[in-house]
């Protein structure tokens, strides 16, 4: 018993000592893990850390080489439509001091350009790369074209400043730079006027040799702006093959209703690739198609399609006034060629890609300006025309978002700039439309009294048509109620007073019922 008692401290404290050194391992432990756990984090990190700089450079790559991707495609499909625009730039550019006496060959005389003519200036201008062909070249030419030779062989050479969009040009662009404008009306020849200023070479092709030949002694026009002077460098043939043969652009400027048909009948002599540039504005009542529609399955794919339209009156492009327009195309290289081409210190060229856009307002305010004009004709005074017109602008800019275009196309020049000049302007034809159709007149009677061609009057029936085929929705009426209702008002089904009196009787609703976005 003594000895038990005696022992027994001696085991508790032997027992602290254990516990003591239990606790001491464990704790031991617990260091040496939290240890291997630090370790291992930073071994894990760095290794993410390596994961995502690698994932970063893949990325790169893959974005470096999308991009040579489409640089390549886009050079070969370039390469395909057989052009290249910034080439041609700079071939311009490289060879602006290199002309000579071409001006003087060209345009010296009066007579119709003939094709024999034509090819004899195109001998003349190899002449510097091909001396020894020189004699045979010159027993080629036309007699008229063998004199114009000889007389500008003797003039001195003169020097020319290179395309610009700084300043106007006083002679034609190097070789091989030909315009080509189909159509003689106000507007093929208010373009005309604008290369024409520039020097560069511009053929117009008019319906007949006597408007050509007038156009070529005369410098005007017999019928249309008879009082305007264009200048001496335009050419003028009723001849497609001599308007087109060597022609590097060609510019459209037929009524959107003809030009299916003067589209086919010429189609042949256009050469392979050669850009177009159409300044014709409306929709076709047949196949209620835009311009674009009308070119591609009349010329083809392989070529590109360009597209002008802006406030422009010819009248006052011919007299030189400040205008501003915009070209729009798929083709961003031919928007700059375009642009290059055209502009000037009285002719400002804007660009655009968005085609359904531009397309629409040079169709839609041309609608718009027939209605402003039948405003007009009933005297209802300036309220009722400037809400007429704006409501007419909301109208297209609802019909442009549902067909594909930017708000800020319609808001730009092709849209509501060239709305306000139509539908304000004085010399604006479909306004003046309107406006006898607000007097009392009828259709008939306006149309037996006039040769000029006011595009709202088809284009309305047309684009209504087209708003019930492409559009689905209940009562369009109700969202297009100015569009629907000149359409009612040249078809007979109502009188311009009782249309107008109907927009003012309309439900009640908010100016703005959707949400744009650009």
């Amino acid at each position: 018993m003594i000895s038990g008692e005696e022992d027994a401290p001696l085991q508790c404290g032997s027992e602290s000592s254990i516990i003591r050194q239990r606790n001491t391992r464990r704790a031991g432990r617990v260091v040496g893990v939290e240890h291997r756990s630090a370790s291992a984090n930073n071994v894990i990190f760095p290794r993410r850390a390596r994961g995502y700089v690698s994932k970063i450079l893949t990325l790169l790559i893959l974005a470096a080489l999308l991009r040579c991707s489409l640089s390549f495609n886009s050079a070969r499909l370039q390469q395909q439509q057989g052009r290249d625009g910034r080439a041609l730039r700079r071939d311009i550019v490289a060879h602006s001091d290199r002309i000579s006496s071409r001006h003087a060959q060209e345009h010296v005389g009066c007579t119709v350009i003939t094709p024999q003519t034509r090819s004899g200036r195109v001998l003349s201008q190899q002449t510097q790369m091909q001396q020894p062909r020189a004699q045979q070249s010159s027993m080629m030419l036309h007699p008229a074209s063998r004199q114009v030779t000889s007389s500008a062989s003797s003039s001195s050479s003169s020097s020319s400043s290179a395309l610009s969009m700084a300043a106007l040009s006083t002679s034609p662009p190097p070789y091989p730079v030909r315009v080509a404008v189909l159509g003689g009306g106000n507007f093929g020849l208010a373009l005309a006027s604008v290369l024409g200023r520039k020097g560069i070479p511009v053929t117009l092709l008019v319906r007949s040799d006597e408007i050509a030949q007038q156009l070529n002694t005369e410098h005007r026009h017999p019928r249309y702006m008879n009082d305007v002077s264009l200048p001496t460098t335009i050419r003028a043939t009723s001849d497609p093959k001599t308007a087109l043969s060597d022609a590097t652009y060609v510019v459209h400027s037929v009524p959107v209703q003809y030009s299916r048909a003067f589209l086919n009948d010429v189609k042949d002599y256009i050469p392979k690739g050669v850009p177009v540039l159409s300044a014709s504005k409306g929709i076709e009542t047949t196949s209620l198609g835009f311009m674009a529609d009308i070119l591609r399955e009349c010329l083809g794919d392989d070529r590109s399609y360009a597209f002008l339209s802006g406030p422009s009156f010819a009248r006052e492009i011919c007299e030189g006034v400040a205008t501003a327009v915009v070209i729009a195309s798929e083709d961003v290289d031919l928007t700059d060629d375009f642009a290059d081409l055209f502009s000037s210190e009285n002719f400002r060229v804007y660009t655009s890609h968005d085609v359904i856009g531009v397309e629409i307002g040079g169709a839609v305010k041309n609608v718009i300006a027939l209605a402003a004009g039948m405003c007009e004709g009933l005297g209802l005074g300036t309220n009722a025309m400037s809400g007429l017109v704006t409501r007419g602008c909301a109208e297209m800019r609802r019909l442009g978002l549902a067909l594909g275009a930017r708000p800020s196309t319609i808001a730009g020049l092709s849209g509501v700039g060239d709305t306000f000049g139509t539908c304000f302007g004085p010399l604006s034809r479909n306004r003046k439309f309107g406006y006898r159709l607000g007097q009392g007149e009828t259709m008939e009677e306006i149309l037996a009294s006039t040769t000029e061609v006011a595009e709202g009057v088809d284009t309305a029936i047309a684009l209504r048509a087209m708003i019930k085929k492409r559009l689905k929705g209940y009562r369009l009426d109700l969202k297009y109620p100015i569009l629907f209702g000149v359409a009612e008002i040249l078809e007979g089904d109502q009188t311009p007073m009782n249309g107008m009196k109907g927009l003012m009787n309309m439900p009640m609703r908010k100016e703005a019922f959707e949400r744009y976005s650009d």
